[in-house]
């Protein structure tokens, strides 16, 4: 069977653009794969964050990941497999300063901090994570990692650093991860359909996947529809969106019979808002329904995770033993 590894930081809510987008995609792949999936908290810390959050947004996370499907058993915590940062550390003696400073990411994230107000302090973990990033592929031998465009340029470092690995230690030791590409929709905000949606332009510009009905409708009622720029002949972004998210949920026939509408000329976005907001409703009511089951006795799903993130350490100790091998460097028993 082959291997998926794919990894989400704990930076609080899940929106319907992260489900939508990797999430939904996750569970799916767990029929047909190997699946590792962790929850990077390291990372987490490469930008401005509060302490006091970032372990409760951890599990917060994990409960949001185990109701919307995916398996216990295939979560891991970062920070509770020590031996991500040690091949972290080795990896950055095969890469170069020159790669990681023309990151995109890097760049744009730097741009954030320089533009966010008080401090310009930019870590050197946000010019490094992306070696970190490869030491989370690559200690689980990852054959596929689902991935979009913007991420192309790290899996891409991964590929070099697993290369100049293999070359140098005379071994093709790690297999080079490829790109699992899937359909997956482009969801917009509802109040500004140009911009994707996204927790940092603020809460009116993404839904919770654990929303209420009253905020999911109400959300929806507001969204943007056509901002009146739009070409003659194109569909607004607005209503694209509308139309992607009630696809998006599994509401293929309404989809279908509003799409119908639109082209001939007969669609009344009441009736589009009405539909999308009830598949949205529809969807979430059951992930609402697994989380509070879940919270009612946290300290299981804590132990199931704690208990997966050490039987899933076992293979990156061996991987790491192995490594340490092959570059010359001592190794202590486990």
């Amino acid at each position: 069977m082959k291997t998926v590894l794919s990894a989400i930081q704990p930076t609080g809510d899940m929106h319907l653009g992260n489900y939508f987008g990797a999430v939904k995609n996750w569970v799916r792949l767990q029929q047909d794969y190997r699946c590792y999936y962790g929850v990077v908290d390291y990372h987490a810390m490469t930008m401005p964050y509060e302490v006091n959050k970032l372990r409760t947004n951890t599990w917060e996370l994990i409960t949001n990941l185990v109701a919307v499907g995916i398996k216990p058993e295939n979560l891991f915590v970062q920070s509770l497999v020590p031996e991500h940062t040690e091949l972290g550390w080795i990896f950055n003696c095969f890469c170069s300063y020159g790669q990681l400073t023309r990151m995109t990411q890097f760049k744009d994230k730097s741009h954030q901090v320089k533009e966010g107000g008080k401090e310009e302090f930019i870590s050197v973990g946000l010019l490094d994570y992306p070696v970190l990033q490869s030491a989370d592929i690559l200690i689980y031998k990852a054959d596929f990692v689902p991935v979009g465009k913007d991420q192309e340029q790290h899996l891409e470092l991964t590929r070099d650093i697993a290369h100049r690995f293999n070359t140098q230690v005379g071994k093709e030791y790690f297999i080079l991860p490829e790109p699992l590409y899937t359909e997956t929709p482009k969801i917009r905000s509802t109040a500004d359909p140009t911009k994707k949606m996204s927790k940092s332009a603020g809460e009116k510009h993404y839904i919770n996947v654990f929303a209420d009905e009253d905020t999911i409708r109400r959300q929806i009622k507001s969204a943007v529809t056509d901002s009146g720029d739009t070409p003659t002949g194109s569909m607004a972004e607005g209503i694209h969106n509308l139309f992607e998210l009630m696809k998006a949920a599994g509401d293929n026939q309404s989809h279908d019979d509003l799409m119908a509408a639109y082209h001939t000329g007969t669609l009344k976005y009441v009736d589009l808002k009405q539909a999308t907001a009830d598949a949205l409703v529809n969807l979430t009511r059951e992930f609402i329904d697994r989380k509070k089951a879940l919270q009612s006795d946290k300290k299981i799903l804590k132990e199931q995770v704690k208990q997966s993130s050490a039987d899933i350490r076992k293979v990156a100790q061996q991987t790491l033993k192995e490594v340490k091998e092959l570059v010359g460097l001592l190794n202590v028993p486990f």
